[in-house]
């Protein structure tokens, strides 16, 4: 598995394959001191990944364009929480080189994750050496349906991709090729729900096929997204949001840092470092360190003051979710800030700067993409995906997965695929 994902990563980004390995190989043999407890190698290590991953992030968006390697946000937060999970002791058993190396490329995390745990990772029958344990090296049945299962997975997550998030992107590019200082208050409105709609059913999308191949190879299936559209408040919207990211800044991050255990003051500057790590996480750029600010204020408001209003408190949480979040949103995906000032002033028409100029432009694009919305706000309802999930080795839903599976490959090839979203994360 360990050279299938090496040549997987290198047709995806060849030129940097050199520097996953070299990572790879850096942290395994730092990785045999640290299992020692010799607290000096974790810090070697911790600081060797955080400054590649910010060197990479500074000079790839803001100096050299193509220099970020792909994925790079993504393996080096494995490494990083493999370290930790060392000294520790929460992995018990010494490093072995084959399985930490495969832990770190694994094919179909390396690139946009989920950040699987390493004892998670070694969950895998296929990696056990015991030949009495029953798994998939004496069961033919039972390994037979792990790889139907996990093919439903990524058929699911390939039409979420295919078949929504891909249509709705061209619905967000021809706004800004309209130009967003041009489009009327409408469909300005209506671009931040095509582009949250976007955002989320990509990576959703890719999270299911990711899981889904593990599933085939051997790997528990990764939950990576719970239904945050149905949270009650920002707060929660996040910990049901890309999991194992949240989960990777909890229990690395929050947690060492203190949590909300000292104090009302210390529990501000713990949020404080976790948002404005995860807004510079995304890119270096200005409008993602202000989403990342937005967002910790958001959830400040929401601790220690909505918390305390009870029903209203949650009225306006869920508000928060289904208004504010798509607002955000729009800050994360427009990088200029004259841009997005542009944008805003759309959305929010005050003292003329949101006059619209075409106040009939939205018609056409209900009419193009309104189909692909709806598709995607049925998908948002917890009922409608959990009868699909929980009924998928049904024959009926094998039969229309076979159909989707069919149509998301004639849609690919009568069209130019537009790459997941967060390969540039």
């Amino acid at each position: 598995m360990a050279a299938g994902s090496l040549v997987f990563y290198a047709i995806a980004d060849f030129n940097f394959i050199w520097l996953l390995i070299a990572a790879t190989i850096f942290n395994y043999v730092l990785a045999n001191s640290i299992f020692e407890r010799k607290k000096e190698y974790l810090i070697i290590s911790i600081c060797f990944d955080i400054m590649l991953l910010l060197i990479c992030k500074i000079f790839g968006q803001a100096y050299i364009k193509g220099f970020l390697p792909i994925g790079i946000s993504f393996y080096t937060f494995k490494m990083i929480s493999y370290q930790i999970d060392i000294y520790k002791g929460i992995i018990s058993e010494k490093p072995d080189f084959i399985r930490t190396i495969t832990y770190f490329i694994m094919f179909p995390q390396i690139t946009s994750g989920p950040i699987m745990r390493y004892n998670v990772f070694c969950e895998n029958t296929l990696l056990d050496n015991n030949e009495d344990k029953k798994g998939w090296k004496d069961n033919f049945s039972y390994y037979f349906d792990q790889i139907e299962d996990g093919l439903r997975y990524f058929i699911m997550g390939l039409s979420m991709k295919v078949l929504i998030a891909d249509h709705l992107a061209m619905g967000w590019k021809e706004i800004g090729t309209i130009g967003y200082s041009s489009v009327s208050t409408p469909l300005s409105w209506f671009g931040a729900v095509i582009y949250s709609l976007n955002l989320y059913f990509d990576f959703w999308g890719y999270s299911l096929m990711a899981a889904g191949i593990g599933v085939m190879i051997g790997f528990p299936f990764v939950i990576n997204f719970d239904h945050p559209y149905s949270s009650k408040s920002v707060a929660e919207f996040y910990r049901r949001w890309h999991i194992t990211l949240g989960s990777w800044f909890k229990d690395y991050v929050y947690i060492p840092l203190g949590g909300s255990r000292q104090g009302k003051g210390k529990t501000i500057r713990n949020l404080f470092m976790v948002w404005v790590i995860t807004g510079f996480w995304h890119g270096v750029t200005f409008n993602f360190i202000l989403w990342g600010g937005i967002l910790f204020l958001l959830i400040c408001i929401e601790k220690f003051i909505l918390g305390k209003l009870n029903v209203a408190g949650k009225i306006i949480g869920r508000l928060n979710v289904l208004v504010l979040i798509p607002i955000t949103w729009v800050i994360f995906a427009i990088s200029n800030a004259s841009d997005l000032i542009s944008y805003l002033g759309r959305m929010f028409p005050f003292f003329g700067i949101g006059e619209s100029i075409n106040y009939l432009d939205i018609s056409k694009f209900v009419g193009n993409y309104g189909c692909y919305v709806i598709a995607g706000l049925l998908l948002l309802i917890p009922t409608f995906y959990d009868y699909i999930n929980k009924n998928r080795k049904n024959t009926i839903f094998s039969i229309v997965f076979l159909g989707l599976f069919w149509i998301c490959v004639y849609s690919m090839s009568n069209a130019v695929g537009n790459p997941f979203m967060y390969l540039r994360f």
